[in-house]
């Protein structure tokens, strides 16, 4: 089961201060401009797979210095993501097998089944918030245009925050258990107003509703920049009747400090940076948008609720913590590559003929899914495929699922292409699902929200899906293969001339 293997970061600070004695950071003294620039350093930084950025005299449009430094790519490789959870890229699978249990918890089995399940009951236990009485932040001025925000595509129509955790709760009291974390990005409008955009599945817009039908204001508080723990959980596929925060406790190690709100009847995250506290407004809706996107496009202008702020409160010398989604690379890929492990694990607990899952990066955050399964009846790659696609929220927008055999590496496109070439008759081996939910944000579908499916049968066919016998698959002995590459110095002593 999972456990933390690697130091404890309690704030931010901790986290950098670590990522720099590892030359994982890098500082730029020299000045940065919010608008564009901040966003093209960063995109060939991590096309580069270089360090996380600590912009430390970011200039705001009119070249006016921001009020702090500007922090981006925290999270731009999968070996910095896995030390925000606490762990190895290795380890990711077993965090997905605490996702799965959380999902559907079984009683232990015997003592060894205590045994093995006391270190997570444990750290269950330990996860739960501990609640300062008192908020330490310093109040700012109510003026969203001294933080440093980003315009990061030219066509964006105004200034982005695009790390922000929002936390909301559903109508009656204030218990941190029944809280949302989600990475929702804030459209500024305005010294004190900003629009909410969260996709009508997601925790903080099913909250919006509920406080939407009493005619209430909803109260919201955006997070940027806290302890890594705490990111990152507002980021893992956590099951609905678990908090993010009881997984940011898993993660930390250690139980979540939580502080009350100067003016909201919410509470937040101790290590945050920067708080924004407001309300979301039951009916007041605004136009959000165009903002260049993880498709590689801008989207389009939507109605989403406007949150008018009652507070701005920082730490005495807070850092702002951004980024900007686009085409891969760009951290929202380098997060959907490090999740493909974690989901793994939740897959095989529904589907458990499955071997592996690959979501490629280049595919826009879950479009495409490759599936591996162990098949032994006829059919079975259509019931995994319908399957995959029912599980979770994420896997609604996964437009494409091709489903191969347990002798194909599906994280290979060479592997996969040609299981598709030589598995895969178009007329017998499609599945094609007509409107079925998509990711609003995808223009190819005909209708918002609301598009096709296509799965590619590529496994080799068995009992009454072929009237044909299956061809031998071409292979050397094994014992041959490394026979040849045992001698291959002997073959080659001066080394393999090129072609």
């Amino acid at each position: 089961m999972f456990a933390r293997s690697q130091p404890r970061f309690p704030t931010l600070a901790a986290f950098t201060q670590h990522l720099a004695q590892r030359d994982m950071l890098q500082s730029v003294a020299a000045p940065v401009s919010t608008h564009l620039e901040a966003t093209e350093i960063h995109r060939q930084v991590i096309a580069r797979q270089g360090p996380a950025l600590l912009f430390e005299n970011p200039q705001n449009q009119g070249g006016m210095s921001a009020s702090m430094p500007l922090l981006t790519n925290v999270f731009g490789s999968k070996e910095r993501v896995a030390l925000g959870m606490g762990c190895k890229p290795e380890d990711f699978k077993k965090l997905g097998e605490l996702m799965a249990f959380l999902r559907s918890p079984k009683p232990p089995k015997g003592l060894r089944g205590v045994i093995e399940a006391w270190p997570l009951a444990k750290a269950a236990l330990a996860s739960r918030p501990r609640v300062a009485a008192k908020n330490t932040l310093q109040h700012w001025p109510l003026d969203l245009s001294q933080l440093p925000i980003q315009t990061c595509w030219p066509g964006d129509v105004a200034p982005l925050i695009t790390w922000g955790i929002v936390i909301t709760r559903p109508p009656g009291p204030d218990d941190p258990r029944n809280y949302n974390l989600g990475i929702y990005r804030l459209q500024v409008t305005g010294k004190d107003t900003a629009i909410l955009r969260w996709l009508s599945m997601r925790g903080g817009a099913a909250h919006h509703r509920l406080w939407a039908q009493r005619g209430e204001r909803m109260p919201v508080a955006v997070v940027i920049g806290a302890d890594p723990a705490t990111i990152l959980s507002a980021v893992i596929p956590t099951p609905s009747d678990v908090s993010e925060l009881m997984i940011a406790g898993i993660l930390g190690g250690t139980r979540p400090r939580l502080m009350p709100c100067q003016t909201l009847p919410l509470k937040v995250p101790a290590s945050a940076e920067i708080v924004l506290e407001g309300y979301a407004e039951p009916h007041e809706t605004a136009e959000e948008g165009p903002y260049g996107d993880h498709t590689g496009y801008y989207n389009g202008i939507e109605p989403y609720p406007v949150c008018r702020l009652t507070r701005i409160t920082a730490k005495k010398d807070p850092v702002y913590m951004s980024t900007f989604t686009g085409r891969a690379p760009d951290e929202p890929a380098v997060l959907s590559e490090s999740m493909n492990d974690v989901f793994l694990p939740l897959l095989k607990q529904q589907v458990p003929e499955v071997e592996d899952l690959w979501l490629p990066p280049e595919a826009c955050s879950y479009r495409i899914a490759v599936l591996k399964i162990k098949k032994s009846y006829a059919g079975q790659a259509r019931r995994a495929m319908l399957a995959m696609w029912s599980l979770l929220p994420q896997f609604t927008m996964t437009k494409l699922i091709i489903t191969v055999d347990e002798d194909i590496d599906c994280r290979s496109w060479s592997d996969v292409m040609w299981a598709v070439a030589t598995r895969m008759d178009p007329a017998r081996d499609m599945v094609i699902l007509e409107k079925t939910s998509v990711d609003s944000l995808d223009f190819s579908s005909p209708v918002e929200g609301l598009g096709g499916k296509l799965g590619m049968d590529a496994t080799k066919k068995i009992g009454a899906e072929t009237t044909r016998d299956w061809p031998e698959v071409l292979r050397m002995p094994e014992e041959l293969v490394k026979s040849v590459e045992g001698r291959w110095d002997e073959l080659f002593p001066h080394g393999l001339k090129g072609g």
